[in-house]
């Protein structure tokens, strides 16, 4: 078991040089690798890259853009000198805990590529594993963090969270009772550093660049996809262009000859968690579905190959981590550690049973939620399955051949559902 310790806790080293040029014809990018000294327990400095890659046995660089743009269709990067994660430096890491891997960072990148979406209000997105765990908007970033965090605190441990506003104490107090391995912020207030500190190993991280997000939505940059045999596949960035009431479009559909559309339209509420919904789904891996509420996740599944599968996933979710937050709020301990002590006699099984009465009555919190799905239904079976656990509300791409039977299911729902398209789908592989 030390040994397994030891090999997370080995800081691997690269082979990679510190400077990189590519060339998109006649235009050239210059890069350089992004090393930090860092001060050691002796009081003395260490310079070094990136931790590790995705696994403790594979070298990785980080490299910033430091001379030249690109100009390849409507692809612009970042003016160089204004970056985000790879212009991190070391007095951004205002506490530096273990320095930050490859995961670490690209969770960052995602959080980023989220919650710029996210800056007309009070947002925080807790990522793992590249993939949101739960993401809220709030009246304050404190309540924000808080209904990100309930989403689902079992995956959060371990995880990242990126704030769209300066951290405050509040926040800071919740962030301290949990185990997280990355925040970021665009700044911290006086007296919050103190408090978040407190947990050692903990990377913070302040990056001012939050602050301009919402000028980076129409930013495209090149995704590069290496392949086995050495070979590059290159693809602009996707842009979420679904922003507004405006960008959404009916849905309806021919089949045979005859029309068909959805005879309830959606209220205020709803089109705004589709937004909501629509900007989380632009960073979640697919095949995805998602259920949302009031500006919040309530189940999110991810990475399936299967839409109505997927579907059903975030509904097991849901119950999961409904039942485990219920459990924490009334014992303060999760359900399965409250059912392991059932098991060993240590509690009575009238407790366990009496969440689960809550969680089935609740329904885990689905009933009224707005599904969003990252492309479309091809059978109806995929909105079946959140018809019948109480969603109001469908988003999806549209486009199905079979879409007139995803609208017969929501007519027939009752109360009928409403449902929109967004005419893009939202893949990320």
């Amino acid at each position: 078991m030390s040994d397994i310790k030891k090999m997370y806790s080995t800081i691997l080293g690269d082979s990679f040089p510190m400077d990189m040029t590519i060339s998109f014809g006649d235009q050239k990018l210059v890069y350089r690798k992004r090393t930090w000294k860092i001060k050691q327990e002796d009081g003395s400095f260490d310079e070094r890259g990136i931790r590790y890659g995705e696994n403790p046995d594979q070298e990785a660089a980080l490299y910033e853009l430091v001379n030249g743009n690109l100009t390849l269709g409507n692809c612009k990067f970042i003016d160089p000198g204004n970056g985000l994660v790879s212009a991190i430096d070391v007095e951004d890491m205002l506490q530096v805990g273990k320095h930050p891997g490859k995961i670490n960072l690209t969770d960052v990148d995602n959080g980023l590529n989220i919650i710029k979406y996210l800056m007309d209000k009070p947002a925080a997105v807790i990522l793992k594993h590249n993939n949101p765990c739960g993401a809220a908007y709030g009246e304050s970033l404190a309540n924000a963090f808080d209904r990100a965090n309930r989403c689902d605190r079992i995956a959060a441990f371990g995880g990242a969270v990126i704030m769209n506003r300066p951290c405050d104490i509040e926040t800071a107090n919740l962030l301290a009772e949990n185990y997280l391995e990355v925040v970021c912020a665009p700044d911290y207030e006086e007296g919050s550093l103190d408090i978040i500190k407190k947990r050692k190993n903990l990377r913070v991280i302040k990056m001012a660049g939050i602050d301009r997000l919402a000028d980076f939505e129409k930013f495209r940059f090149i995704d590069f996809k290496s392949l086995i045999d050495g070979g590059i596949i290159v693809q602009q960035s996707a842009v979420n262009s679904i922003r507004s009431v405006n960008d959404l479009k009916p849905a309806t559909a021919t089949w045979k000859g005859e029309e068909f559309a959805c005879e309830r339209q959606p209220s205020q509420r709803e089109i705004d968690d589709m937004l909501f919904g629509w900007a989380i789904e632009h960073g979640v891996t697919s095949n995805s579905v998602l259920y949302v509420k009031d500006g919040c996740t309530v189940g999110i599944g991810t990475g399936e190959q299967d839409r109505v599968g997927v579907a059903e996933i975030a509904v097991h979710k849901a119950y999961i981590k409904y039942a485990d937050i219920i459990c924490y709020d009334a014992y303060n301990v999760p359900y399965a550690d409250l059912a392991l002590q059932v098991s060993k006699g240590e509690k009575d099984q009238e407790l366990l049973e009496e969440i689960d009465a809550k969680v089935k009555a609740d329904r885990a919190n689905l009933p009224g939620t707005v599904m969003i799905s990252d492309a479309f239904f091809p059978f109806r079976d995929g909105a079946d399955v959140g018809i019948k656990q109480g969603v109001t509300a469908i988003l999806q791409a549209g486009g199905s051949m079979r879409d007139f039977e995803t609208i017969q299911a929501c007519n027939e729902a009752d109360p009928q559902v409403a449902m929109m398209y967004t005419g893009q789908r939202s893949f990320k592989h």
